[in-house]
């Protein structure tokens, strides 16, 4: 009964900030102005189809990125003393205790026209490169501000994996690379999961960074939901239903990353 009554506080707590809000989304989205249904608002999310997979593919590319770095990294600090390891994490955190859009405006001062970068390349006669306002200055941002929630999972789960076992794989013949594909990587599928989700979910929402390194021409879909509810063209209904289904896509990205993590766990217990 303790239990049950110490769980009722979240219980509030998640019905109040979380299914609320995503039945107004709901409502909203399959509704007109005056309350009627209609189908209409998310039929014309698919006018912006442009629009989500830009967004979707340079989310995409900035998590494989993430990745890519983060594995390495994690693996590093996993086999780093106790206060290796300590440092080397408040490093990584360190940038995250600074505001959101201040780390973001950084890049914009670093990637200008007469930023940081092009100065330094200006003293060998290279430049100005256009940096700013690109797709590629969109991923930066996106990779310089979620490489944490990569490298946090995977290093969660590297540090449980003891180095004995690494050395038994090395005794019983296996290289580098075999190490890495028949030990590390199966029994790090749950952080490979739980980062892939935590980095594309926030990059393909993203629209600070798509406004302030995008410059405004990179549209992401993140924009375009803002535009509907802050904008000129105020229309909340249609950015309902364009979060809907983003929620939707979101969801389906998922259930596909826990269902691999899932299959891989399966193999490894055979």
């Amino acid at each position: 009964m303790k239990s049950k009554s110490a769980a009722v506080p979240y219980l509030i707590w998640m019905v109040i900030f979380i299914v609320v809000p995503l039945v107004l989304v709901a409502y909203y989205a399959v509704t007109t102005p005056e309350g009627q249904f209609t189908i209409s608002y998310i039929s014309q999310v698919g006018e912006y189809t442009a629009v989500l997979m830009r967004s979707i593919w340079l989310a995409l590319i900035a998590t494989v990125i993430c990745l890519f770095i983060a594995y390495p990294l994690a693996f590093i600090i996993s086999r780093r003393s106790g206060n290796g390891q300590r440092t080397m994490i408040m490093l990584i955190m360190l940038p995250m205790w600074m505001n959101f859009l201040l780390r973001t405006y950084a890049w914009m001062t670093i990637l200008e026209k007469n930023g940081l970068i092009n100065r330094f390349l200006s003293n060998f006669g290279i430049g100005p490169l256009e940096m700013i306002n690109t797709q590629g200055a969109v991923v930066l941002g996106m990779i310089y501000n979620y490489l944490p929630f990569m490298i946090l999972p995977l290093y969660s789960v590297m540090t449980k994996i003891p180095n004995s076992l690494i050395e038994a794989a090395q005794d019983l013949g296996c290289n580098t690379k075999k190490i890495l594909t028949k030990v590390l990587i199966p029994l790090t599928i749950p952080g490979i999961s739980s980062g892939i989700i935590m980095v594309f979910i926030p990059s393909v929402s993203t629209f600070i960074i798509s406004r302030m390194l995008g410059g405004g021409g990179n549209l992401l879909v993140g924009d375009l939901i803002e535009l509907q509810f802050l904008g000129n063209a105020y229309n909340p209904n249609l950015g309902a239903a364009i979060s809907l289904v983003l929620m939707v896509l979101i969801l389906l990205c998922m259930s596909i990353t826990n269902q691999f993590g899932d299959e891989e766990k399966g193999e490894l217990l055979k």
